[in-house]
C-alpha cells in the first residue's frame, strides 16, 4: 500500500484552509471605518476647495462696458476664477444675463444660439433657456449657475454665482 504523503509546499507553507477565508465581523467593520473615513476626507477637501473658491470671488469682476454688445452678442469671460468660463449675454430685448458656460450634465461648454434664444450643449443635446438658465430638453438635471451682474458708470460687474 502507498501511503499519501504531503506535497512539500505544504509543510513550508502551514496554512489551514479553514480558517484561510474567513473574515470576521472586527476586520469587516475596520475596513468600513477605513473606507468611511477616506470618503469622508476626500469630500471634506472638495467642500473646502470650494468654498474657498467662493470666497475669493467676492469682489467685484469687471466684464464690459454697456456699449460693448449689440442685442444677439456673447462675450466669453473666467469668473470667479481663471478655471471658470463664463459667458455674458445681450438678450434681443437690450437685458445683460450672465451664466457659468458649463453644462449641469457632464460640463461640456455651452453656446448661444441667438437664432432660437437659448443655450446649447453639443455633447448630449442639452438646452437652456437663455433668460432664465432653465433646463429646456436633453439630460442636464438643473439650470445653469447665473452670474449675478450689476452696472457702475457703464460697466458691466460680476458679484457673485447664483445656483451653482
Amino acid at each position: 500500500m502507498s501511503e499519501k504523503t504531503e506535497p512539500k509546499w505544504r509543510t513550508d507553507f502551514p496554512i489551514t484552509w479553514d480558517s484561510d477565508n474567513y473574515v470576521t465581523r472586527r476586520e469587516f467593520a475596520k475596513f468600513l471605518v477605513l473606507i468611511s473615513g477616506a470618503t469622508l476626507a476626500g469630500n471634506s477637501y472638495f467642500l473646502l476647495h470650494r468654498r474657498q473658491t467662493e470666497a475669493q470671488a467676492t469682489a467685484p469682476f469687471a466684464i464690459a462696458h454697456v456699449e460693448d454688445l449689440k442685442p444677439g452678442q456673447v462675450k466669453l469671460f473666467r469668473y470667479p476664477t481663471a478655471n471658470d468660463p463664463a459667458m455674458l449675454i445681450r438678450q434681443a430685448n437690450g437685458e445683460y444675463v450672465a451664466y457659468k458656460q458649463r453644462c449641469t450634465h457632464l460640463s461640456c461648454p455651452v453656446h448661444f444660439a441667438a437664432e432660437s434664444n437659448r443655450l446649447e450643449c453639443p455633447c448630449h443635446n442639452g438646452a437652456f433657456d437663455a433668460a432664465t438658465g432653465a433646463v429646456l430638453e436633453g439630460p442636464p438635471p438643473r439650470p445653469l449657475p447665473r452670474i449675478a451682474l450689476h452696472t457702475v458708470n457703464g460697466v458691466l460687474y460680476a458679484e457673485r454665482v447664483i445656483g451653482s
